[in-house]
């Protein structure tokens, strides 16, 4: 499997408290990795020193399968958001990218250089006469998406970047990343603390908290224990589950309580009933189960669940 960034026990202390600690998180090439976390529990503090713009106290993490100077030397690839777009609030979309480019030597009159950047985060028709500080919310977020990917980065690290949106917004910039590992191959680190449009979006995640990553999982990984599933409390799980086996069911499992659990043909759970009665399985209680990424997230880190 190709990683293209790892960290390896990465550390931040400020005096004697450790922002996060002993840090190990693998990125895979072209995928989305959502980063999630409370607030201070460390997430910006990990990006900042993935992004070179803060030292790590202890640790080390490698960028293309390179460390130490060598790595350094790739850091042009790595595009970045953390926390606000730096934005000249009287001067344009176009304006803005033009001066980015100019900061990193970039060629901007070539092919059209500036305007296809507008137009892969959806800004092409905005006005040149409009300074960004006119810009709603997420239309200067996705400029500094833009910004972010002066350079022709492989990889973007964002901040926060829906954070604050509203609904449209939120809509808006996860088409852009979409499109973005989709069309360009582009890989994203993204922290949020909407944990439901997160779920639509990334490919792994990382759970940091209090300064320690405590769970890294893909989206396969997560569904097999989250998502919607049929939930099937009996004291013969094992004859329920060939009992089903006769309808065609086979994705099952058996947790740790001794519960079935059914992973397909949830509209079915009816028929399910009628098999295992005519099976002499006992059914004690079947119901569809649903936990969220957030019920995930509340569960492993002892947080309260709203409602």
């Amino acid at each position: 499997m190709s990683y293209i960034m790892q960290t390896h026990n990465l550390t931040k202390t400020y005096g004697k408290k450790d922002a996060c600690k002993d840090i190990n998180i693998n990125i895979r090439e072209g995928e989305i990795y959502g980063l999630i976390g409370r607030n201070g529990a460390g997430k910006t503090t990990i990006m900042r020193m993935i992004s070179g713009l803060s030292n790590p106290t202890s640790g080390t993490y490698s960028l293309f399968g390179k460390t130490g100077i060598e790595m350094k030397k790739m850091m042009n690839k790595v595009g970045v958001l953390i926390e606000h777009p730096g934005l000249y609030p009287k001067r344009s979309a176009r304006e803005n990218l033009k001066i980015k480019c100019i900061a990193m030597n970039v060629n901007y009159k070539k092919d059209n250089y500036i305007d296809n950047l507008l137009k892969i985060v959806g800004l092409e028709n905005v006005s040149d006469k409009k300074g960004a500080g006119e810009y709603s919310l997420g239309m200067r977020q996705r400029l500094g998406i833009a910004l972010a990917l002066v350079g022709d980065p492989s990889m973007i690290i964002l901040d926060e970047p829906i954070n604050g949106l509203d609904p449209q917004g939120i809509v808006e910039v996860r088409h852009t990343l979409e499109q973005l590992r989709d069309k360009k191959g582009i890989t994203i680190m993204i922290s949020s603390h909407i944990l439901e449009e997160l779920s639509k979006l990334a490919d792994s995640y990382g759970i940091i908290h209090e300064g320690k990553l405590i769970e890294q999982f893909t989206s396969e990984e997560l569904m097999a224990r989250c998502g919607q599933f049929v939930s099937i409390k009996t004291p013969d799980p094992n004859g329920a589950a060939k009992a089903l086996s006769k309808l065609g069911i086979t994705q099952t499992s058996i947790d740790n309580d001794g519960v079935l659990r059914v992973n397909e043909r949830l509209d079915d759970s009816d028929k399910m009933i009628v098999t295992l009665v005519n099976a002499g399985v006992p059914v004690k209680e079947l119901f569809i189960n649903n936990i969220s990424l957030e019920d995930y997230y509340l569960d492993l880190t002892g947080g309260e669940h709203n409602g």
